[in-house]
């Protein structure tokens, strides 16, 4: 097994070997005049996308994701409710390509970049009407280690700590690191695991912990899903320092903690059909928030950054009543 990044796709996990990043030539020459481009040509005309329009979204909703494409050399803007790419995309900086995204509360957007085994973070904002204005660096801000496909991201509402995991082979490293000054707190595990689906509920920064074992033939499989918090303001060190909150329920491996950290807000796929359910912390009932059809298993929930509503990734972006394509995408957030 070596020591190096994998292609970004979700469906390759670090035991099975941590391949670099693909240069992708085609789209590089597509988007490499980044935001130069942007700025000379905002009224270009919007692209439709190949899929299927999605469905007409609830107005309470946000009208627009922002979505990694899957070959990591451009971020692209994406309108909920007609499926249409909106303006031309974002060229990742020159030598890097991005890898995760997550929306702040004022609809900007924290993205991750990755090369030469550093994770360095951009701000994204967008005018009115979802066109790219511009990406901004946050200096301060840089996370050491290898970014891979099972890399996450979380940022604090305001923007002010970032949270970001990367892999030693199969074992995560936690960085959170104050955007402001640059500070770093870290814990790290010996144990093989992955561990995904960050957000954040004040100070407490939550994950799925999936401990990963290698069958005899030689696939990788995962025991248990736990959710579990880790003070973010108290000891730094090993990641066992964090507290178990629930184990998920059968069939689901996806699941985020509310801000108030009284829910955990949980996606089950059994067959073609996902239900995403609201958990309580204290033991009450679960409660039945909506259900899709999805094509593929379920890889990401993000939280809106209005707070009010929830978009599962599983291939297509999915919410409670719209699907947005999605499957060239390798991450998206809103």
């Amino acid at each position: 097994m070596r020591d190096e990044p994998m292609d970004g796709r979700r469906e390759n996990p670090p035991w099975r070997g941590l391949i670099p990043v693909a240069v992708a030539a085609a789209m590089a020459l597509f988007v490499a005049g980044g935001m130069d481009i942007v700025h000379r040509q905002q009224r270009a005309p919007e692209k439709e996308h190949e899929a299927a329009p999605a469905a007409e979204s609830k107005k309470t909703m946000p009208r627009f994701v922002v979505g990694v494409a899957a070959s990591g050399t451009a971020l692209i803007v994406r309108d909920v409710r007609s499926g249409k790419d909106i303006g031309l995309p974002v060229a990742a900086p020159q030598g890097r390509r991005f890898h995760r995204v997550a929306a702040l509360k004022d609809g900007s957007y924290v993205v991750a970049s990755y090369a030469d085994r550093a994770v360095t973070f951009h701000r994204l904002t967008l005018q009115d009407d979802g066109r790219p204005e511009d990406l901004t660096d946050i200096p301060k801000a840089t996370v050491p280690g290898v970014s891979t496909s099972w890399s996450d991201l979380a940022v604090s509402p305001d923007g002010d700590r970032i949270a970001y995991v990367t892999y030693q082979r199969a074992r995560g490293r936690v960085d959170v690191v104050t955007a402001g000054t640059g500070a770093h707190r870290v814990w790290t595990t010996k144990l093989p695991a992955r561990v995904s689906s960050l957000s954040w509920s004040g100070a407490a920064l939550s994950f799925v912990w999936s401990p990963v074992a290698r069958t005899a033939g030689g696939d990788v499989v995962e025991s248990k899903h736990q959710l579990r918090t880790l003070n973010t303001d108290g000891a730094t060190g090993d990641l066992k320092l964090s507290k178990a909150v629930l184990t998920l329920p059968e069939g689901s491996t996806t699941a985020i903690l509310s801000p108030d950290g009284k829910t955990v807000f949980a996606g089950i796929v059994k067959g073609s059909q996902m239900s995403v359910q609201a958990l309580s912390v204290a033991g009450e009932p679960a409660k039945l928030l909506w259900n899709q059809t999805v094509k593929d298993e379920l890889t990401s929930l993000d939280t809106a950054h209005t707070g009010r509503a929830l978009l599962a990734t599983a291939g297509d972006l999915y919410t409670a009543d719209a699907a947005v394509p999605g499957q060239d995408l390798a991450d998206a957030a809103w």
